[in-house]
């Protein structure tokens, strides 16, 4: 909206505080400006702070200087430390005409300096400049707000977008396993978990931050996406695995690396999410001792995002009903894990795993396999 010299209506125009502690004064200034302008008024700086703190709507101050009790200085700078009347313009009005007296209003805050005895065509001009500016300013914010509402939104679709692709993506692997969806769900809820129990252990904090949390989340369903790539023979094989079958088996952890390297390059680049996904696909089935696979890292060669996949993976390995196995209770599953401390998994990670173990439990249940 822009203002200008025409007469508004009533409901439409910006609302001016005059402060004047002589009448004659603030009479003039109202009649000025009565026919464009809402105006308020307020013989000193105690009751202009009043005024404009329990007025929302309240467009612009013209402020004397020289007053008693509280001065046209002072009451401008309570006004700037105000948040809820910071904002508003404030023009000093002051016979004070000295550069000095100038400066110094302008640096608590002023937007403008006119001269007493005020001269109607000035005043007019300077008004409107600066009420312009307020709604150009209040417009931008707005289209910021309203940009910005709309960047969350679009993120948000985004993101939910994304989940549903990653989802789809984790249960075609899941299903021709004979998993479930939930192992999906159960899994990544374990290794949130899990890393953010650790994120105060000194070895752990420097990767484990919130953001790093949520995307290795989000990633973890993607862990076992290589399976695509195994024959049924070899993935539903009832019973072990012959020594040919299991190398097939293994490559599947370089299926899942190369699926997601596809991506990365189809996009022309990595991120975070992306890279926390390639090294869960490619390194879960790697061992603290080296025994694992497809690459025999050992320690801290294996990423942490990995290591803590190990820990989720074997526990719902553990707790789930298979075509080769049984379903384990919680109790003999952490059996099974105590003894793969330093051999199997980081012991730090290990460690952090029994000292929540009622939380695995708890999402176990939670997100639990019904049989039809």
């Amino acid at each position: 909206m822009t203002f200008t010299n025409q007469q508004n209506p009533p409901e439409t125009r910006p609302t001016i505080l005059i402060v004047d502690d002589t009448p004659d004064n603030i009479m003039l200034l109202s009649r000025l400006l009565k026919d464009r302008y809402n105006t308020k008024v307020a013989n000193n700086g105690s009751t202009a702070l009043q005024i404009a703190g329990a007025t929302p709507s309240l467009d612009l101050i013209l402020l004397d200087v020289m007053m008693p009790g509280l001065d046209g200085y002072e009451t401008c700078r309570q006004l700037k430390a105000n948040p809820a009347t910071a904002d508003i313009p404030v023009i000093f009005l002051t016979a004070r005409n000295q550069v000095e007296d100038e400066a110094m209003g302008l640096s608590l805050g002023a937007v403008d300096y006119i001269a007493k005895p005020i001269s109607p065509p000035i005043l007019f001009a300077r008004v409107a400049t600066q009420l312009n500016l307020r709604a150009a300013r209040r417009s931008l914010q707005e289209h910021n707000e309203n940009l910005e509402k709309l960047v969350q939104e679009r993120t948000a679709q985004l993101y939910l977008m994304q989940e549903a692709i990653i989802v789809a993506m984790a249960s075609m692997a899941e299903t021709r396993d004979q998993e479930t969806g939930n192992h999906i769900r159960r899994t990544q809820n374990y290794v949130r978990a899990l890393a953010t129990h650790l994120q105060g252990h000194p070895r752990f904090a420097a990767e484990l931050s919130d953001e790093n949390i949520e995307l290795l989340y989000r990633s973890a369903p993607l862990h076992d996406i290589g399976k695509v790539g195994i024959p049924d023979r070899i993935l539903l094989k009832p019973g072990n695995l012959d020594r040919e079958e299991f190398e097939i088996m293994k490559m599947h952890a370089v299926y899942g690396r190369d699926t997601i390297m596809l991506v990365e390059k189809h996009i022309g680049g990595s991120n975070s999410f992306l890279m926390f996904a390639r090294e869960i696909a490619h390194s879960h089935q790697e061992k603290w001792d080296g025994s694992g696979y497809p690459q025999n890292l050992v320690g801290e060669q294996i990423p942490l995002s990995a290591r803590l996949m190990a820990v989720a993976d074997v526990y719902d390995a553990l707790i789930s009903k298979r075509v080769y196995k049984p379903a384990f209770t919680h109790a003999q599953a952490l059996d099974v894990m105590r003894k793969g401390r330093g051999s199997h998994f980081d012991p730090d990670v290990l460690d952090a795993f029994f000292e929540i173990e009622a939380t695995f439990a708890r999402i176990a249940g939670e997100f639990a396999d019904h049989e039809d």
